[in-house]
């Protein structure tokens, strides 16, 4: 994969520039031909896709079309067919005497914007920002990780042949690259990977102002009610875990359950195992494999300096960079697996003795991205809903609240900012403007604003002062 940025970075954004201020990107039919275009892309090419995505990750074929290609397809076509809708100028409910003025939002794309997406999702979490810019009328350089070199490489080569590369353009290139890019300027910045890095990208944005959204990660807890059926629990927790070897960012992190229940979740963990992978799941063409030799050496690591008692040991291939599914049961505060964001197959188990210990367990960590919790007790639900706080809040299944393209996803505090998915990227892509065209038959109601203001004036524009306020009490 070769560079393409040190001597052309400037020239890139500013011919991205350049076409955006020359209104291609503004009409309506034009983006919606760029979003199904995008579709046509995925759905073409999705054996190249395929084939990249296991080469770099070895990520199963299926899971690759399932949760990369084809929800790009879905949501390139829902955006390109809900956008006229979306796009339309609203006019807000006014009082009477404001109504000839005529108050209206224009929904205006942000400008030249910069995309920085991830290894371990390279197609969703590229393409999944872009659908949003490219509705909202945005130019923008998508920088793939070089982490998936294969896949990043094959971005450079099949998007211009798809979309319009005086509009779009995939720039490719490592630390020092993104780097030179970060010290341009840009009308929205788009990151989604660790907390590291976003401090990073968030400090090169406020030398230029420039606003961002950042989608990073976290450890997201798992807790489970005593009286919630084990069984299944642990089923839906070890699938959400398994996806992409545990390497994305809403994969259930340690889980938090009742002391006494801790043995029969851990044996409900063990004949799962052996039901999704029968021969274990280092040769299963059902599970991936870790990205990168340091990614892997971290894993171990941490696993190596576990107080924990492991009780599901995970066979490894360092040369594969395999490491399969490990749980580690007995895990108390302070230990190894509980220092970062697992980021991989690790999942161990907290005992607490109580729903209050849980909550505060979690309140005393950064804010995850989401919360799952597993539990019939609509008491307990409501509990953590106003007792925690995270980007979402998961009940009785892990994982699959990313298919609801109607939600929107977003962390909170160190697990990221910014809001995406269908209509809440295309928000995020665009400025809401204001405006008012003020007729010149409202002149004679505006004649009290102008001075000297006579006693009638006065009493007119001070009327909000003595406004009836309602009683209320607690």
């Amino acid at each position: 994969m070769t560079s393409t940025i040190p001597k052309s970075a400037v020239k890139i954004r500013d011919a991205l520039r350049a076409t955006f201020r020359s209104g291609l990107t503004r009409p309506i039919p034009w983006r919606q031909h760029q979003l199904y275009q995008l579709a046509r892309m995925a759905q073409n090419e999705r054996e190249l896709i395929c084939d990249a995505l296991q080469k770099d990750l070895g990520k199963p074929r299926t899971e690759v079309l399932t949760s990369e290609v084809g929800s790009i397809i879905e949501r390139s076509v829902k955006s390109a067919e809900q956008l006229p809708e979306w796009a339309k100028t609203e006019h807000p409910d006014v009082g009477d005497w404001q109504k000839s003025w005529n108050p209206a939002i224009y929904k205006a794309p942000r400008g030249t914007v910069l995309i920085i997406s991830p290894w371990n999702y390279p197609m969703i979490l590229s393409f999944q920002p872009l659908i949003g810019a490219i509705a909202a009328g945005c130019t923008a350089v998508l920088k793939p990780s070089e982490l998936v070199p294969t896949f990043s490489q094959l971005l450079e080569e099949i998007v211009p042949k798809y979309l319009d590369p005086n509009a779009y353009r995939v720039v490719n290139g490592a630390v020092s690259e993104t780097s030179e890019l970060l010290e341009l300027q840009w009308d929205h910045i788009f990151y989604t990977g660790n907390g590291r890095v976003a401090r990073i990208v968030a400090s090169a944005a406020a030398k230029h102002l420039t606003p961002l959204a950042l989608e990073l990660g976290g450890k997201s807890p798992v807790i489970i009610d005593s009286a919630y059926d084990i069984d299944l629990a642990a089923k839906r927790i070890l699938w959400g875990k398994c996806n992409n070897a545990g390497q994305i960012c809403v994969a259930p992190d340690y889980i938090l359950v009742q002391r006494d229940k801790q043995d029969e979740l851990v044996k409900a963990f063990q004949k799962h195992y052996n039901a999704f992978f029968p021969k274990g799941a280092l040769d299963s063409p059902s599970f991936g494999s870790i990205v990168s030799d340091s990614h892997y050496k971290r894993l171990t690591s941490l696993l190596s300096r576990t107080k924990g008692e492991v009780v599901l040991q995970g066979r490894t291939d360092a040369a594969k960079r395999k490491l399969e599914p490990t749980i580690v049961k007995d895990v108390a505060e302070g230990d190894s697996l509980l220092e970062e964001e697992l980021f991989g197959p690790i999942l161990p188990i907290v005992p607490v003795d109580s729903l209050k210990q849980a909550i505060d367990f979690v309140n005393a960590r950064s804010h995850p991205l989401v919360l799952y919790a597993f539990s019939d007790n609509e008491s307990m639900k409501q509990q953590l809903v106003s007792e925690t706080q995270s980007g979402g809040i998961v009940f009785n299944d892990t994982f699959q609240q990313l298919a609801v393209s109607q939600l929107p996803f977003a962390g909170v505090g160190e697990s990221g900012y910014g809001y995406q998915f269908m209509k809440y990227t295309y928000d995020t892509f665009t400025q809401l403007r204001s405006s008012i065209d003020m007729p010149k038959e409202a002149e004679a109601r505006l004649a009290m604003r102008y001075p000297p203001h006579s006693e009638d004036a006065v009493k007119a524009l001070t009327a909000a002062v003595y406004r009836s306020i309602p009683s209320s009490r607690l």
